[in-house]
């Protein structure tokens, strides 16, 4: 999904310098257009900053830092779903930060929105490990205060990443347990050319786990999202969303309740 400022809420511009690539700190601005669908007020325009990192895989990476809650402890380095980019979700992270009382930090994955190359499950995983080193080199957030966040594909680079990096915790929200998986749901081992294989990564996971999975989803069945919580070492209280699909957990009260609970009382906040 390409940004553009028609389409999108806000827009990032690619003419900016690029951080990594010897041209700056690689800040960019943020602008909209009459026709997006969300129209900030300055201070949440203030709260906001977008810049270029650069992967390992040499891919311009688009990045996202929404300081909704300066005073909260946590930090979401949020991946997000497949037809969505920064533009469109950046009005979603001001009021989930904002409620939560997290601030959020995410990114488009390579050949999303104004992030170079094409997409690819390499670059998904060497597009969250750029995104983690941002987040902790230029804002100096600290692991044990970072909170992984995947919502959809976006839970295959955030599995992989937390199966090598302990955080303060991990939110799988409509996770899969690979690619073959949801094309052929009969299938019951990994083969080698199966794409993204976070059930085989998910017993890696040291850190705390809360999945979150709509019963009527329809894109990733059910059963996904309880097998990998059932695989998950330091699972806690899952959220299963009665009569929820893919698309649509959000807006279902206990998601943000959920949410809440976890993050002000399951964890640490001192």
């Amino acid at each position: 999904a390409a940004a553009s400022s028609s389409a999108s809420a806000a827009q990032s511009a690619p003419q900016q310098s690029e951080e990594g690539a010897g041209a700056g700190p690689g800040a960019c601005s943020l602008h909209l257009s009459e026709r997006a669908d969300w129209q900030y007020s300055q201070r949440e325009l203030d709260a906001v900053e977008v810049f270029f990192s650069r992967t390992a895989r040499d891919n311009r990476l688009g990045c996202m830092f929404v300081r909704c809650a300066p005073s909260s402890r946590y930090t979401l380095l949020f991946s997000h779903g497949n037809a969505v980019d920064l533009g469109q979700m950046c009005s979603f992270y001001i009021g989930l930060g904002s409620r939560i009382n997290c601030n959020i930090f995410s990114y488009d994955y390579s050949g999303y929105g104004v992030s170079s190359g094409k997409p690819s499950e390499k670059n998904l995983y060497a597009d969250i490990d750029a995104a983690w080193q941002a987040l902790r080199t230029r804002y100096g957030v600290s692991p044990e205060n970072i909170i992984l966040y995947g919502q959809s594909i976006g839970t295959v680079p955030t599995v992989d990443l937390a199966s090598r990096y302990e955080c303060a915790a991990v939110i799988l929200h409509s996770p899969l347990m690979s690619g073959l998986r949801v094309a052929f749901p009969d299938t019951r081992k990994t083969y080698c050319f199966d794409a993204f294989p976070s059930i085989d990564k998910i017993s890696k996971v040291t850190s705390p786990v809360l999945v979150i999975h709509g019963t009527e989803d329809e894109v990733i069945d059910f059963s996904h999202g309880l097998a990998m919580y059932e695989r998950c070492p330091r699972a806690v209280e899952p959220l299963w969303v009665e009569g929820a699909g893919h698309n649509d957990i959000e807006l279902y009260a206990q998601y943000l309740e959920r949410l809440k609970q976890f993050i002000s009382h399951e964890l640490p906040n001192s």
